[in-house]
Order: structure tokens, then C-alpha cells, then sequence
């Protein structure tokens, strides 16, 4: 097919009316679930179902097409199955401390146990101090005392009379006991201890040793006098202390009586209350805290440490968690600090978004998941181990020396559902080896679907429910059709509709503000229209600035004219949420050389890699049609003038052959028209991205400039089928005043830039005279003539100096 000059019907497919049979929105039911992901839908019912490890779910799509909305309602109607988890507690560990223990309790039980164990200390701090202000105990406790002291009291006795048989007194002192002679019943002094012979003093100070060493004796057995009074109190305390704590443990034993966790741990505080018992009488800081319930609190060792509590819940949880650090997965344990120390228990341990999503679903961005350290092998090493294990940061990196809890692992049990780019997806398949074996599923969600009569009505319905859920006036029927226009335009194709609801959402909410500044109670199709103007108005300053730069002549571009070596190509530029062509001068040169052509973008490296393919595509191709049995006898360059900030894409390849062989035949081009399209090695001109800001890019450079009729854009044959043209574009060409031109051949495109045809070969292969083919062929037979008579005139000099 040769080049077509299209009509402005081509340029725009509207929706008509007539083919939305409703007066407004408001009249359609809402759709519950998005259009067009019934295989994104499939996926993701598929993951939930299948319980197997390693079936996790992966969404992903580009930005704004609901899946997050589609997941949560997938997962509202199977998350009310009336099984609500189950409580997880931590609990003291009064075997090991640093090691708590786990307690799995059916829903609600969590908090009720702990109002019990709370109910059970207020208890013990009353009952404990009664038991030992009784008279029974205060009796028993006076016997033990007394029986000592009696004791005590009755070895010395003992001692004293043996001394005092052997005439020495046992004497209590300040100091203590003490020995002395005797005569009599009195005490020898000195002076009358001096008086004795040596042989009584002797016999004395024999005596006295040998008393001495009794007495120490019975000194020794002090100590153990009281140890064993403190035994037999502590037994005593054992045995009030038991009786009591029997009585108030016994009916929590029968209330959680088919626990065997809960039982197993009642025993350890029933054990420990009894070996502790101290702890819950009055100390000397007491005085200050009058309310037993304050005191209750103060003791946390019998608390409860309710991590995830289902009471209330409607079904299997889900969670969103919108921060996914690592703490935030696995959860943590906090400290306080006391006179310059951190302390923890138990208590402090907090819960991770895993173990409230435990038994349900877990969803997360994924590209905040990796953005944090450590928290994408931290999620992995869970969902592997099937637990999740409550560690620091530090502690998993083996970067921690200090000692902390380590509390009993959770048993795991979740799905995981990652939302994210396809590209993300496609790094983490390649790059992980792990990622195919934890997230086997993949949800992928279409970023359009088709567009039909019976697809737009649905489409009309998915604007119906944005509108009734935002609680927005309801669109008419025309509004409703330029909405369905703005997605066709969204999606770059007359036959799809996009499906980005963020972006409709955001249309949806300014043109209900327009509305309403119209005091009116519907949206029309003038506030989407105005919406939509006022939206590229915004974000119009860069583009407007650019343009400027031509307008003043800073960046050169021609819209007049012939010109040989030079021809308009057309490029998009997107930043931040702009998005929009600008034209760009390519020129090229070529001269006599060795069939070489530079790329200058790429020798100064601001060429990326499909650039360049492209260059060497329309290389090859010249010398595929134009050397096929000669060699090539030119060197020529091509340059993208004026740019300073890299170029990349094939889509100038077709423009950029058009501008060298201009420069070889010294044909001059069309500079009204601008050109984009890529190539192949044959010769077919092949579909590009971003047509309609292309056009629309040079469209608005020419009619600032003054429109005269000959301006106009070519295009792939291939892209027509993209065009959702602006209103002043598709007015322009509907007057005659601009033209849109596509192409299946680069020989199309040369004859419109030059205005020769491209001719057809003869039997010997030669072009006919007046076609640009031809012009093409002569300059390359001169430069090749050129050649050969320099190698001619090089040989004969050469024999000359021999």
C-alpha cells in the first residue's frame, strides 16, 4: 500500500450516544468487580484456594489498575467464614526467662485469660497477707522460734553447768561469751589468779582450753539453729502459702480445664506463687500504693501478653501492611529504661504484621518490602521455615553481643500477596533464585481491554461504580461517552480501553468540582472536557517552555520549506506526569568514503543501545538496496542537532535514512512535514509509541507559527489504529489545513519528503529519471567513479616514482 493521506474520521473513534441506553450513571448497577482482569482474577482465586507452601501470590500490573480493589474484593467474601484464628499469648517461661512461652488459644480466650491471671495477683495480694496475719500461723511460726531459741538456750545451760563443776564460770559479755575461774561461786580476779601456784594456773588454763573449744562448738551450731528455724518458717510459709494458692488457682484449672496449654502453664504459677510467696506481702515501699488493682499491675510475671487477639474478628484476617519493615514483619521486642539500664520481659514483646495476618492473608507493596533492609529476607526465611522467629535486626545479622529474649516461634500459616510492577516482578524472577519457589502464583492484570459496544457499556458501569462509591454527581450519557473516549485515548488505541482507575478516579473528582461550580447536579460532558483541558493546562509549563525555545529561534526548526540533508523527526518527552512530542532536527552528510556511517549520538555516547540498532538497521538497508554487488562508496554521519541529554529508541530510524539519502542525492526535503516511524532491514516502516503527543507536538509548533496547508505529520501505516487526536488537531486536518500521512515503506516516506516517486527498476535494474531511487543511484555511480579514478591516479604516481 502506498502512502494515504487520512481523513478525520480516521483520527478519533467517538462513542456514540445511542449505544448507552441510560439517561445517567446513576441509573446503572455498579459493577462489583473490574473489567477486563478475568485472568488476573482467576490467578489470584486459584492462589487462595490451593493450600500448599510455596503458592503465594504475586499481582502484578502497572500502577493504578486496581489491584489492590480487586483483591480486597476477592478476599471480602472468603475472609467471612465464620473461622475467626485462633489468640496468641506470650507468657513467662519460669523455667528460663530469657526463653517465653507460646500459648495457641481459640478467639477471645487471649484477653479473657489475662483478666483472670489479673484477678488471680489482686487475689493473692489479698489472701496471701491474711493467711499470715492468721492466729494459727502466728502460733505455729512463735513454736518454731521458741523451740530454737530453747535449744540454744539449753546447750549453753548444759555448758555452763559442766563449767561450773570444773570450777570455771561461763559468763555472757557485750562481747559475746566468755570463760573465767572460779572460787566458791565467784570469779577470780587477777590478782588472785597470780597468787595461785603455777601448777593450779596451769591446771586452770587446761580447763578453760578444753571449756573453750565446747563453747565454740556450741556457737557453731547458731548458724544452723537458724538456718534451720528459716526451713521449717519456710515450710510453714510452703504450707499457708499452698493451701491458699490451691484454693484460687483450683477454678481457673477447671474454667480452662481443656487447655493443656493454659493447664501446663497454670501449674508453673501455681509452683512459682508457692516458692515465691514474698512477693505478694507487703514490702517496705508498699506504703505508697493503697489499691491492690495498682499493685496487680506492678506485677507483670503472671500477665498475659496477648500478641494477637481475634475476639471480634469476622473471619480469617487480612491485613494490609503499609510500612513492611523488617520489625514490622516479625515483630519485635521493646525496652524500657531504668536509672541508666534497658530492661525487657516478655511483656514487651510486640507483634509483626505476620502474626496478625497468621491464618489469612498478608498483603504488601512490593517495592516497599525491598526498599527496606533485610525485610525481603526476612519475609522469605519465615514463609520457608513455615515460623516466625522474633529477632532484631542485629540479631539476625549476627551483629548483636548483648543479651535479649528469645521467644518460642510462632508456627506460620499465611498467604502473601505482593502487589507490583511487571518489571519488578520479572527482576525478582530472574535475579532470585528463591522468588519462583515462594511466590508461585502470578496475577497479572491487564492494563486495557477491548473496545466494543457491549465492552463499553460495561466500561460505563465501572465509571457508574467510581462515581457511586466516591459519592460524586452522576454523569449524563454524553459524559459518560467522552470518559470512555479519555480511556481510549489513555490506552493509545482506538480499540482499547484503559483500565487505570486512578487516573479515571482523578477525572471523576475534578469534573464533579466543574459540575458543581455550574451549580449543576449532574457531571456533563463539558465538565469532563474541562477537566481534561484544565489537567494538560497544569502540567503544560515544560512543554510550553520548549516550545518558546523554537519560537524564538533558539531551538532551530523549520516548518517552510525545502531542504537537503535535514528533515523533522518527532519524539516524546515525559517527566514527572507530563507527557508530550517535541520536534527535533536530524541532519546527515555523506561524502566519499569506505560505505561507513557514524552515528555521532553513540561515538559521544549519548546513544543508547536501540538507537544505534536502529542506526545499523537502515545501514544495512542502504546497503542491501543501494551495493548489493558494489561496494558502498560514502562515509556519512547523522546527528540529533541541539540534543544535549542522550537519545534513545528506534522510532527516528526510518527518518534518519530518509535525511542520509537526501544527503547523497542532494535531494532537498519537505521541512512542512515531520516524520517518525522505525525500520527494518527491508524496508517496512514499523509501528511506534506515543503517536498521538507526536503529532499533536508538531501540530501546535505550526499552527502558532500560522497553519498554510502543506504541514502534516507521517506516520506508520501500522499506528493508525492508535490516533485518538485532539479536537484542534482533527478540526485542522478536517479543514484541509494539516494533514496526517502514513506509510508502509521508507520509499513512501521519500516520496512525500522528496515529492519524486520512488520509480520502478527496469530489466538491467535501473531506476527510472525523476524518481528519488534514481537520484540515489547516480550519486552513489559518481562517488564510486570518483573512487576508482583516485586509485587510478594513485597507481600511476606510484609507477612514476619507481
Amino acid at each position: 500500500m502506498a502512502q494515504q493521506t487520512l481523513p478525520e474520521t480516521a483520527l478519533y473513534r467517538h462513542c456514540d450516544t445511542a449505544s448507552l441506553p441510560f439517561e445517567h450513571s446513576g441509573e446503572l448497577e455498579a459493577l462489583p468487580l473490574s473489567p477486563g482482569q478475568e485472568r488476573a482474577r482467576e490467578a489470584l482465586e486459584f492462589g487462595m484456594d490451593i493450600r500448599r507452601p510455596g503458592f503465594n501470590i504475586f499481582a502484578l500490573g502497572e500502577g493504578g489498575l486496581g489491584k489492590r480493589e480487586l483483591v480486597d474484593n476477592l478476599l471480602a467474601g472468603r475472609s467471612d467464614n465464620g473461622q475467626n484464628g485462633f489468640d496468641w499469648c506470650y507468657v513467662a517461661n519460669f523455667d528460663d526467662p530469657q526463653k517465653p512461652r507460646l500459648l495457641k488459644l481459640p478467639a477471645g480466650m487471649g484477653r479473657e485469660l489475662n483478666a483472670d491471671m489479673q484477678q488471680l495477683v489482686e487475689d493473692l495480694l489479698t489472701a496471701l497477707p491474711s493467711s499470715f496475719d492468721d492466729e494459727e500461723y502466728r502460733r505455729r511460726r512463735q513454736e518454731i522460734e521458741d523451740d530454737v531459741s530453747e535449744r540454744y538456750e539449753a546447750a549453753f545451760r548444759e555448758l555452763g553447768k559442766t563449767a561450773a563443776e570444773r570450777d570455771v564460770g561461763l559468763l555472757r559479755t557485750p562481747m559475746g561469751y566468755t570463760l573465767a575461774p572460779t572460787r566458791d561461786g565467784e570469779v577470780v580476779t587477777p590478782e588472785q589468779f597470780a597468787k595461785l601456784s603455777p601448777e593450779e594456773q596451769q591446771a586452770l588454763e587446761a580447763v578453760i582450753s578444753e571449756l573453750q573449744a565446747e563453747l565454740q562448738n556450741v556457737l557453731n551450731t547458731l548458724p544452723l539453729l537458724k538456718r534451720e528455724a528459716a526451713h521449717r518458717i519456710k515450710a510453714l510459709h510452703k504450707e499457708i502459702t499452698q493451701f491458699t494458692v490451691e484454693q484460687l488457682i483450683a477454678w481457673l484449672e477447671n474454667k480452662y480445664r481443656d487447655q493443656d496449654e493454659v493447664i501446663e502453664y497454670l501449674h508453673g504459677v501455681k509452683d512459682h506463687a508457692i516458692e515465691n510467696a514474698e512477693d505478694f506481702l507487703p514490702g517496705d515501699g508498699d506504703a505508697e500504693i493503697e489499691h491492690v488493682s495498682a499493685r496487680a499491675r506492678q506485677y507483670s510475671l503472671f500477665q498475659i501478653n496477648v500478641l494477637v487477639d481475634r475476639q471480634g474478628g469476622d473471619g480469617s484476617p487480612v491485613v494490609f501492611e503499609e510500612n513492611p519493615t523488617y520489625q514490622n514483619l516479625v515483630g519485635r521486642v521493646e525496652y524500657v529504661s531504668q536509672m541508666g539500664t534497658l530492661l525487657t520481659d516478655f511483656t514487651l514483646i510486640k507483634p509483626g504484621a505476620l502474626h496478625r495476618a497468621n491464618g489469612g492473608v498478608l498483603i504488601m507493596q512490593a517495592d516497599k518490602l525491598l526498599r527496606h533492609v533485610y525485610a525481603w529476607e526476612g519475609l522469605k526465611r519465615a514463609l520457608r521455615s513455615g515460623e516466625i522467629k522474633i529477632e532484631s535486626l542485629q540479631e539476625a545479622l549476627s551483629l548483636n553481643t548483648t543479651v535479649s529474649l528469645e521467644p518460642e516461634c510462632m508456627p506460620l500459616d499465611v498467604k502473601v500477596i505482593l502487589l507490583g510492577e511487571p518489571l519488578l516482578y520479572y527482576l525478582l524472577k530472574h535475579y532470585d533464585p528463591e522468588f519462583s519457589k515462594t511466590f508461585q502464583v502470578a496475577a497479572d492484570f491487564s492494563p486495557a481491554f477491548e473496545r466494543s459496544d457491549e465492552q463499553q457499556l460495561l466500561y460505563a458501569r465501572m465509571v457508574a461504580s467510581l462515581q457511586q462509591r466516591q459519592q460524586l454527581k452522576p454523569l449524563d450519557a454524553a459524559a459518560v461517552a467522552l470518559t470512555i473516549e479519555f480511556a481510549s485515548r489513555l490506552a493509545d488505541d482506538q480499540e482499547r480501553l484503559s483500565l487505570n482507575r486512578d487516573e479515571l478516579s482523578r477525572l471523576l473528582l475534578e469534573a464533579d468540582h466543574w459540575a458543581g461550580q455550574r451549580g449543576s447536579d449532574r457531571i456533563e460532558r463539558q465538565d469532563i472536557d474541562q477537566a481534561i483541558e484544565r489537567e494538560r493546562h497544569r502540567h503544560g509549563q515544560l512543554r510550553e517552555r520548549l516550545g518558546e525555545q523554537i519560537l524564538r529561534g533558539i531551538k532551530l526548526i523549520d516548518t517552510e520549506g525545502q531542504r537537503a540533508g535535514q528533515v523533522n523527526g518527532l519524539s516524546v518527552m515525559a517527566v514527572g506526569a507530563q507527557r508530550f512530542g517535541l520536534p527535533s532536527r536530524i541532519t546527515a552528510t555523506a561524502r566519499l568514503g569506505k560505505g561507513q556511517v557514524i552515528d555521532i549520538e553513540r561515538e559521544v555516547k549519548l546513544g543508547g543501545g536501540i538507537h544505534s540498532k536502529g542506526v545499523l538497521i537502515l545501514s544495512s538497508y542502504l546497503a542491501r538496496e543501494y551495493a548489493r554487488e558494489q561496494p558502498l562508496p560514502l562515509a556519512a554521519s547523522l546527528v540529533f542537532e541541539q540534543s544535549y541529554g542522550g537519545v534513545d529508541g528506534d522510532s527516528a530510524s526510518c527518518v534518519e535514512l530518509c535525511c542520509l539519502l537526501s544527503a547523497i542525492a542532494d535531494l532537498p526535503l519537505r521541512q512542512d512535514l515531520a516524520v517518525t516511524g522505525s525500520m527494518n532491514q527491508l524496508g517496512e516502516v514499523q509501528a511506534i509509541g506515543g503517536v498521538n503527543e507526536k503529532i499533536e507536538g508538531f501540530f501546535e509548533l505550526c499552527e502558532t507559527r500560522g497553519l498554510t496547508g502543506r504541514q502534516g505529520v507521517v506516520i506508520p501505516a501500522a499506528n493508525r489504529v492508535h490516533l485518538m487526536l485532539r479536537k484542534a488537531v482533527r478540526e485542522a486536518v478536517a479543514g484541509g489545513r494539516f494533514h496526517i500521512y502514513t506509510a508502509d515503506t521508507v520509499d513512501d516516506v521519500m516520496s512525500l519528503l522528496s515529492g519524486l516517486p520512488a520509480g520502478e527498476p527496469d530489466a538491467e535494474g535501473r531506476y527510472p529519471q525523476g524518481s528519488h531511487r534514481r537520484a540515489v543511484c547516480d550519486s552513489l555511480d559518481q562517488l564510486l567513479e570518483r573512487q576508482k579514478a583516485l586509485h587510478t591516479d594513485s597507481g600511476d604516481d606510484h609507477e612514476k616514482d619507481n
